[in-house]
């Protein structure tokens, strides 16, 4: 089973929410928590891609995003470490806080789909109950496991693995190519005098 494109999206932006607005690391390097306009650039940015259209945030809506970003992290985590108990414990929380609820939303060339929406308009709420609903589609089929938290050393972003296989392990290439070079190195070093 895959992610359809409108799970997909949600669970994408999830995971951008995630890595971009929580701190940790990333590819060996710190990242931290950002603040004021840098929040707001990171929200805009998590927001648009994958052909979406880049929209306007607030600050207000981004510290909002920021929070919902931060539970969304422990639904990564829970779910990597097997624990869909702790999980899906999150995800009903951020469901009620969000108010998320199903729509039928018409499609430009004809038929609907369903589009989740928050218990407001906003697009802070909009965006958490939607992401919320993803993520709980995800675990509420066989498709948790294709939720992750990056298995290189020293970076813990998180990822949603579109491979046919589900055997995605990284968050990125970088951290890929990065690991299994030091694997290379270990399995060649000379040993010492």
């Amino acid at each position: 089973m895959t992610f359809d494109s409108h799970v997909f999206n949600l669970v994408d932006v999830a995971s951008r929410l995630v890595n971009e607005l929580t701190p940790g690391l990333r590819g060996g390097h710190e990242v931290a928590l950002p603040r004021g306009a840098d929040r707001v650039r990171a929200v805009a940015e998590a927001l648009g891609g994958n052909g979406r259209r880049t929209p306007r945030v607030t600050d207000r809506q981004a510290t909002a995003l920021a929070a919902h970003a931060a539970q969304m992290r422990r639904v990564f985590e829970a779910t990597e470490a097997g624990d869909l108990g702790e999980a899906s414990r999150v995800l009903n929380q951020l469901l009620r806080r969000t108010g998320a609820r199903p729509r039928l939303d018409p499609l430009a060339a004809g038929g609907y789909h369903v589009h989740f929406h928050g218990s407001t308009d906003g697009l802070a709420t909009g965006w958490g109950a939607g992401c919320a609903t993803g993520l709980a589609l995800a675990i509420g089929t066989n498709l948790a496991g294709r939720l992750g938290v990056c298995a290189a050393e020293r970076c813990d972003r998180v990822y949603v693995d579109t491979s046919k296989n589900a055997k995605r392990r990284f968050c990125s290439t970088a951290c890929q190519n990065r690991t299994k070079s030091a694997a290379f190195r270990r399995r060649h070093a000379s040993p010492g005098p």
